[in-house]
């Protein structure tokens, strides 16, 4: 492939910003400035899809509604582990309306043992919600029941009730990208351990770094099971045609819908297409068609005719995915000056039957230590399955390290941001730190339980990294169509987060043409490849690929217009919608105009995301640096109720170049508001006695109201590394991450008691103050 070196911005503006030469593929565009030079790129630009959302036209995976199409609904087990002896449909295929009845069965046709309370073992279609709901509860399903464990230390027992007998298969994770579980070893409910990530395995000697330590910290941090709540809850329209199955889902992952309905039925990946349009959210739990994709699709081949299959609220809380807990122990060895010397970290959770209850890879990877272990275990327990939640495994990796971090500081009598100077070495960290200090006013934090009276005010900070992760199978393809008109086309799905803006920008900068000008069809796997939503990866993966196509097919149509003026190629340029010679102002033409010039109907140019330029940094291919975030809390505590307030948050992030102010602030609005949630509400409540789960609606699975939400003020930092056409990334991880951290060495500066174990109610905080 023939190469071109170009300089590119790189550093900080009004900091350290200075030029850095790259050799990029020759057909790739030239450097952009930075993005106070820029048009559209940079700017707070409205929704593309946003009158579309108001106004409700927009039509969810929830609104699709096809000629003779069939409601389906499960039937779920009520019992949490059990052996199925017979299912008796009679009464419900008796019922008016009811069309077809699939009872799941494992590999070798056998009724599958049951695992958790909710999980699936049949599914009815009729032609209304109402009739399948009706005929859910006809049929029944004789049991022979076997004992059970829900919790997690109580499954870590050797006389336990075991979840699985044989060993589970090792799994990547497709929102944890690059961590794969170790589901093969240990015993009983033990797997595991997992003792390393894409940044290495264990480093150094952990005896002689504890030995050379001045002082040590240990303890062990909890966490609590969050489930997924997303405004859209999973689901999906099969129509199954003989030579075309079309899907219309909720998820995060289009090309992988796919190839898992494909590969179900064997039938060639060609023969599915995936279409999604608008998705309600999603935060790590979509990636997969799981049972219900599948058992739509078995519906819909039976009936001939479309199925919706979407989960209820208590569905989606029992079966469709959560963050898992964690019993995070960390033994950290430091000298007085502050420098760590060894890390030991051993954690335990339960991602219920599934695998994922890791901590992440944070400890290993934020602070310099030259000595650290890790071993983290997946304890199964009969509970509905894990699932990626936004940052999987760092966020109850962060609520210990940094609270740790917090508490060696103290111990040192050191400034906890004065301390993080000494241990991290992220140029961009310390920035953030900086300003997001100067902003949040941390000069004025008292020393902790200070305040009198009953009301006591607290500050806190933490931080979080995140690699800078992209798929390499992202593919765009832009149009120019004669007569008028200009299409972006990827199966990259939006599930709310602005994915068509930012390509809009893109585009509407490269070609120098109004946003309006561009229409964005995304979302459906007819168009290419397009990354999956998780991770982080889409703005930093899809974005390049839509900027490299739209320069292609700019200069091919500038070629044209050169060859009518008899031009350089190279003299041209657009802006505004105007294509004019740099050479003679005399020549000028609208793009619309050259558009309606062109000698075919079409331009077409497809281009696919590169290797980052200057390289990757992980040999694992798919990442280089990380995503940095430094967040700081101020919090009231009521010391008779308990009652923790969040008043504020400074958020200082960066993300490379910002495509969109506006819908990265949301971002981080999110993430905030998120780990919010995660710090002082979310919990899953299960009953020992029945292993159910307690509190499956929204009323009583707490989450905050708009009235606890905190001010949040946000420091955005523009980091150029030159090292894609766009060095734009994500920011969907970082902000979640540190939150909780936070939020909980707030808590501690506001009362001076420390609390190890999330969520942060009233009781715990009383039992802290020993006044229950």
């Amino acid at each position: 492939m023939d190469k071109k070196k170009i300089k590119f911005p790189y550093g900080i503006p009004g900091h350290n910003l200075s030029e850095v030469e790259r050799e990029i593929p020759a057909d790739e565009p030239p450097a952009w400035p930075v993005n106070e030079k820029l048009k559209y790129v940079g700017k707070p630009v409205k929704r593309y899809d946003a009158l579309a959302k108001v106004t409700g036209r927009a039509r969810f995976t929830a609104d699709v509604r096809l000629p003779g199409m069939l409601f389906a609904k499960f039937l779920r087990s009520d019992t949490p582990h059990a052996k199925i002896t017979r299912i008796d449909i009679r009464r419900a295929e008796r019922i008016p309306g009811v069309y077809a009845i699939h009872i799941i069965k494992d590999i070798d046709g056998n009724y599958p043992d049951v695992k958790y309370a909710g999980q699936a073992i049949a599914a009815v279609a009729a032609s209304s919600l109402e009739i399948a709901t009706e005929a859910v509860k006809k049929i029944r399903v004789d049991y022979d029941y076997k004992p059970f464990v829900v919790d997690v230390e109580e499954a870590m027992k050797p006389d336990a009730p075991v979840v699985f007998e044989k060993e589970i298969e090792a799994k990547e994770d497709a929102g944890d990208v690059g961590v794969t579980y170790e589901g093969t070893k240990a015993s009983g409910n033990l797997r595991g351990p997992t003792t390393s990530s894409f940044y290495g395995g264990p480093r150094g000697d952990l005896d002689k770094g504890f030995k050379e330590a001045d002082m040590i910290l240990e303890h062990t941090y909890r966490t609590q099971v969050q489930t997924h709540v997303p405004l859209e809850t999973h689901g999906m329209v099969v129509d199954w045609k003989p030579d075309l199955v079309t899907v219309y889902a909720s998820t995060q992952n289009t090309k992988n819908f796919r190839d898992e309905i494909a590969d179900y039925f064997e039938i060639p990946r060609s023969q599915v297409r995936v279409i999604s349009e608008f998705t309600g959210g999603g935060f790590g739990a979509k990636h997969s068609a799981g049972i219900y994709g599948p058992v739509a699709a078995i519906l819909s081949k039976k009936t001939k005719r479309p199925v919706w299959l979407m989960l209820d609220r208590k569905e989606e809380h029992i079966s469709a995915g959560n963050r898992p807990n964690s019993i995070h122990y960390l033994r950290i060895g430091v000298k007085k000056s502050g420098e760590l010397t060894a890390i030991k970290q051993v954690s335990h959770g339960t991602a219920g039957v599934g695998l994922g209850a890791g901590v992440g890879r944070i400890v290993q990877a934020m602070y310099q230590c030259p000595n650290f272990t890790t071993a983290q275990y997946d304890v199964l327990t009969h509970a509905g399955p894990g699932a990626p939640w936004r940052a999987p495994g760092n966020v109850q990796g962060a609520f210990g390290l940094e609270q740790a971090v917090d508490e060696i500081a103290y111990k040192l009598r050191k400034d906890p941001l004065d301390y993080r100077d000494i241990i991290d070495k992220s140029e961009i960290r310390k920035l953030e730190r900086e300003r997001g200090a100067e902003l949040f006013d941390w000069d004025k934090r008292k020393a902790p339980g200070s305040d009198k009276g009953v009301l006591k005010k607290g500050m806190g900070v933490a931080q979080s990294t995140w690699p800078r992760f992209v798929h390499l199978d992202s593919t765009a393809e832009v149009r120019l169509l004669n007569g008028g008109g200009i299409e972006i086309r990827s199966a990259v799905q939006d599930i709310g987060t602005g994915t068509k803006t930012i390509l809009a920008q893109v585009v509407a900068e490269e070609l120098g043409v109004p946003i309006d000008d561009v229409n964005v069809l995304i979302g459906d796997t007819f168009f290419p490849n397009g990354p999956p939503s998780g991770g982080s990866v889409v703005t930093g993966s899809i974005t390049p690929a839509v900027r490299n196509a739209a320069y292609k097919a700019k200069m091919q149509l500038l070629e044209q217009v050169a060859g009518k003026w008899k031009s350089d190629v190279s003299n041209l340029r657009i802006a505004d919608g105007i294509i004019t010679d740099s050479k003679d102002s005399s020549k000028s033409m609208t793009f619309g105009d050259a558009l309606k010039g062109m000698r075919t109907g079409q331009i077409i140019a497809v281009a696919s995301r590169s290797d980052d330029y200057g390289g990757f940094k992980q040999e694992w291919g798919l990442a280089y640096g990380d995503l940095g975030s430094v967040q700081f809390a101020e919090v009231t505590v009521d010391t008779e109720t308990g009652f923790v307030k969040v008043d504020r948050i400074v958020a200082a992030h960066s993300c490379g170049r910002p495509i969109n102010t506006a819908q990265v602030k949301s971002q981080i609005n999110g993430g905030v508001i998120q780990g919010m949630s995660y710090a002082l509400y979310e919990y899953r409540a299960m009953d020992k006695e029945t292993g159910m789960m307690m509190n499956t609606g929204v009323d009583n699975y707490k989450m905050p109201f708009a009235m606890e939400i905190p001010d949040i003020d946000i420091v955005l930092i523009e980091d150029y590394g030159g090292r894609s056409s766009t060095d734009a990334y994500g920011i969907g991880e970082p902000a979640n991450i540190a939150t909780a951290a936070a939020i909980a060495n707030a808590v501690y500066n506001a009362i001076g008691v420390r609390i190890y174990e999330l969520p942060l109610t009233p009781d715990k905080i009383l039992k802290a103050l020993k006044k229950i």
